[in-house]
């Protein structure tokens, strides 16, 4: 058994490994206390979410790391997503299993739902959403963002657990903290939308950046605001639609998502495990961007730290001479 320990490095190479869990909203743990090893990357982005933990789960080594931070305090507009991606990469990581909380759009994917999300909508807006923006320029052909497959063995995998999922679904990706109008929700599920989350992007482009493959597990914890009702209301001279959030048992909440994010966690985690056994050891992603250009980026150095600032003079004794 391994015990627990922290090791802080740029590219930690003594603690290589292959295949990463990102967990979401509500996953924050992923290896029994003590059995897993802490590593603290330094990245030329500055600092990830969290240390990144490394463990065995499903006979495999695995890396985890928390996308809001072990305690969620990272909001999804704040999330350092390439240095989460660049950390990853720099330990040799090729797969990635994100997992992640969304919103019913579509009412054919109902809340308690596991999607296998293949496409997304970018609807943020000032993202750090790409490596190549110095130095080396390349463009990502992202026609089909989440790795084929990976998403195939996934889909097999839940398949093989009887899980009700879908095999497929488009998730719009918005900026966040706040929650969608009805009018934003309906405008979505229009343009084709079946679920909505805040940080699905740029986190599958960034890995796709970096060639590294993702396959996304999306929980469906409510139905999105276009999809509740609203309730009507007799007055004394017309009947008019009053929106109220407590007129549904699904409608959206913070409350409501991680009350039902704990109850699903033991279907997410074998979800994740049957990926992890289905993952052959020796999965190549696709090379979507030059390996030279790849090296580039991953050849970069974290900046030095700001020297301290001086101590303070000592003061005067009192009656001294200015």
């Amino acid at each position: 058994m391994e015990t627990t320990s922290t090791t802080t490095s740029t590219t930690d190479e003594g603690v290589a490994v292959s295949v990463a869990v990102i967990g979401g909203s509500g996953l924050y743990r992923l290896f029994d206390a003590g059995t897993e090893t802490s590593v603290d990357i330094i990245t030329p982005y500055g600092p990830p979410s969290a240390s990144i933990t490394i463990g065995l789960r499903a006979g495999r080594r695995v890396a985890f790391l928390t996308r809001h931070g072990g305690d969620h305090s990272v909001a999804p507009h704040l999330i350092n997503y390439r240095a989460n991606i660049w950390a990853l990469a720099s330990l040799g990581v090729k797969a990635i299993i994100s997992s992640s909380a969304v919103g019913g759009v579509s009412p054919a994917y109902p809340p308690g739902m596991l999607v296998v999300t293949d496409q997304f909508i970018d609807r943020t807006s000032g993202r750090a959403d790409t490596f190549y923006d110095q130095g080396t320029v390349a463009h990502l052909a992202a026609a089909d963002p989440f790795d084929p497959e990976l998403r195939r063995l996934a889909i097999g995998a839940l398949a093989a657990l009887e899980e009700n999922f879908a095999p497929t679904g488009t998730c719009v990706v918005i900026q966040g903290p706040r929650f969608s109008t009805r009018a934003e929700s309906l405008w979505f599920r229009a343009a084709g939308a079946h679920t909505v989350n805040m940080t699905q992007y740029p986190e599958v482009v960034l890995a796709a950046e970096l060639n590294m493959g993702t396959v996304n597990l999306s929980f469906v914890t409510d139905a999105d605001a276009g999809l509740a009702p609203v309730p009507t209301v007799q007055t004394d001279t017309a009947q008019i639609d009053t929106p109220r959030a407590e007129a549904d048992p699904d409608t959206v909440s913070a409350s409501l998502v991680f009350t039902r994010l704990r109850a699903a966690q033991p279907r997410i985690l074998a979800a994740i495990d049957g990926i992890l056994r289905a993952l052959p050891e020796n999965f190549a992603p696709r090379e979507l961007i030059a390996p030279g250009q790849v090296g580039v980026v991953l050849d970069r150095r974290p900046a030095p730290a700001p020297a301290p600032a001086p101590a303070p003079a000592p003061a005067a004794p009192a009656g001294a001479d200015a």
